[in-house]
């Protein structure tokens, strides 16, 4: 018999309700034997006493349920968003906090590639800008000419629903006033002044996309996005749009996430590129059948579709009064990515082969077409247990939020926001009623919603504690809290970024809480949540996490 090891701290918060705290864990073959004291857990027989937390807090592994291993190759890329950011090595990246800096930090990227012999054509890809903070006149392809008219240069922006780009790429890729792909924005003359809106316009830029399709592939991101995964407490985090799951992908994901160092469990949803049309019976098909292949490590079993597109972006379909101060040339009422009368059928497709459908759904227009769909899916084919999530929830509804508890949905709100955008929502895009009511945990809590709550990283770091923190707090950079009546106790909170999305997932069996039986996947914290001023959850310190009963510390990956 394996022999087991019995971890104590200070505090062991366990999200179990029936035994929720606790000062030792017994940990045997990287499953939970029980919680309690070190006394009661010395009945399971020969163990080790390990002390090395005596000093600080465990809880669950934290569960991210919404983001992208993305996160992981944007390092490989000029970083210019608005906030500072922390990579996986610790080192802080500052913001660009005008388009002057934005301008500044591209002409250093230029620099460095003249510098390492580049060729004067190749194209230069950055990352992270959002034009809605700056102030004055929108950041467009002509401030890109300034950093060059010869190199074509692509910036994604931080929703990755949009993308900027100066007139050499233009050109070099034929976008003229005469292109008719939706998304390609231009000015009152009529020429693309260097915006594209959502994937059809971006994929125009064929070079870029090759760029970050490689560098999204190469192992260095995947092993990036589990480091950020340890950094911040996470044990469980779901890709949520890992493509088609080809054979080659899933090789190389299966080589890295088995490894025995690679420090965090994977989720990979099956998705399908948004740049062109897709039969979802195949994909249904591949995906059914990559559930059946999962490990302890590597699990599948989720799609992922998309809708809409982003609200800062004014991409995202909202409906009336639609959006308050529009861009010139921007859609009055957003884009849709999948043809309304067309997601029921899509649907069907997953719903049919046992899979749960996570629908990207940022306006409430969107998410009143994805419940449609359900409902309709649901008359055709009857099942229960689907748990399909709307993704986003930024604007959604208590009514909405009644109609998915009586389909058996559940919401990922994206909490974040209230933060990173929150003051730009209530002057630019919703107006302040409408913003006080976003990503609105305490109306999903109250009308029974079963939801979680996330980064979609890398659009925002990846920290479900920060996510929990706007949860509880609602405050914006300004100073201002963003709805009162919608902030949530620390306590669900701290449940929507354990249990909550790892049910959501079909994995609340395994983990999401302390209790005998699921992985001993911890998160090691400095101080206990549950104790501290809720103005201070987002800085608790993270030592790191116990993955199947192995502790890792941040930083050493």
């Amino acid at each position: 018999m394996s022999k087991t090891t019995i971890y104590t701290a200070k505090k062991i918060i366990t999200m179990n309700p029936a035994n929720p705290e606790g000062s030792a864990v017994a940990v045997r073959d990287g499953r939970i034997l029980g919680v309690g004291t070190v006394d009661e857990l010395a009945a399971w027989g020969d163990h080790t006493v390990d002390t090395r937390f005596e000093d600080r807090v465990l809880m669950p592994g934290l569960v991210e349920a919404h983001c992208h291993a993305m996160s992981g190759m944007i390092w490989a890329m000029p970083y210019v968003g608005y906030f500072d950011r922390m990579a996986p090595n610790g080192q802080i990246i500052p913001g660009c906090q005008s388009i002057a800096e934005v301008v500044g930090r591209l002409k250093e990227a230029d620099e460095a590639m003249r510098a390492d012999g580049a060729a004067e054509d190749e194209v230069l890809v950055g990352r992270g800008v959002d034009p809605l903070y700056f102030e004055g006149e929108r950041m467009y392809g002509r401030h890109l000419d300034e950093v060059s008219v010869t190199r074509p240069i692509f910036i994604q922006h931080a929703s990755g629903h949009l993308a900027t780009v100066n007139s050499a790429l233009m050109e070099r890729e034929g976008i003229t006033r005469d292109s008719t792909t939706p998304g390609v924005d231009k000015d009152v003359d009529g020429e693309p002044n260097g915006e594209l809106q959502e994937p059809p316009a971006m994929q125009l830029a064929t070079e870029a996309q090759a760029v970050m399709l490689a560098a999204r592939a190469h192992p260095d991101a995947i092993w990036n996005f589990g480091r950020e995964a340890v950094n911040t407490g996470h044990t469980t985090v779901i890709d949520l749009a890992s493509g088609p799951l080809d054979a080659a992908d899933n090789e190389l994901w299966s080589s890295i996430v088995e490894d025995p160092g690679f420090p965090t469990r994977v989720v990979r949803a099956a998705s399908v590129p948004r740049d062109r049309p897709s039969i979802p019976t195949e994909l249904a098909a591949v995906a059914a059948e990559m559930k059946s292949e999962g490990t302890d490590k590597l699990h599948y079993g989720v799609v992922k579709l998309f809708l809409d597109g982003s609200i800062q972006g004014f991409t995202a379909r909202v409906s009336w009064p639609y959006y308050i101060d529009p861009p010139a040339g921007h859609p009055g009422n957003g884009i849709w990515l999948t043809a309304p009368d067309q997601i029921a059928d899509v649907l069907m497709a997953y719903h049919e082969k046992g899979l749960t459908v996570h629908c990207h759904c940022n306006g409430d227009e969107a998410t009143e077409a994805y419940l449609d769909a359900v409902e309709e899916v649901l008359e055709r084919h009857p099942r229960w247990d689907h748990r399909h999530t709307v993704q986003h929830c930024q604007l959604t509804k208590s009514a909405q939020y009644r109609r998915m508890k009586a389909l058996g949905m559940c919401a990922n709100i994206f909490t974040n926001h209230l933060w990173y955008w929150g003051d730009q929502h209530r002057d630019f895009t919703m107006g302040h009623e409408r913003a006080r009511g976003m990503d609105a945990c305490a109306t999903a809590l109250r009308e029974g919603v079963s939801f979680s709550i996330h980064s979609d990283a890398g659009v925002t770091p990846l920290g479900s504690l920060h996510v929990a923190w706007c949860a509880v707090n609602r405050v914006t950079p300004s100073g201002d809290t963003l709805g009162e009546f919608e902030k949530i106790s620390v306590v669900d909170a701290l449940y929507a970024i354990t249990l909550g999305a790892a049910f959501q997932i079909k994995m609340d069996h395994l983990v999401g809480s302390i209790e005998a039986g699921k992985f001993a996947d911890f998160a090691v914290l400095a101080e206990d949540p549950l104790e501290i001023d809720p103005m201070r959850l987002r800085d608790i310190e993270v030592w790191g996490t116990v993955l199947g009963g192995v502790p890792i510390e941040a930083g050493t990956t």
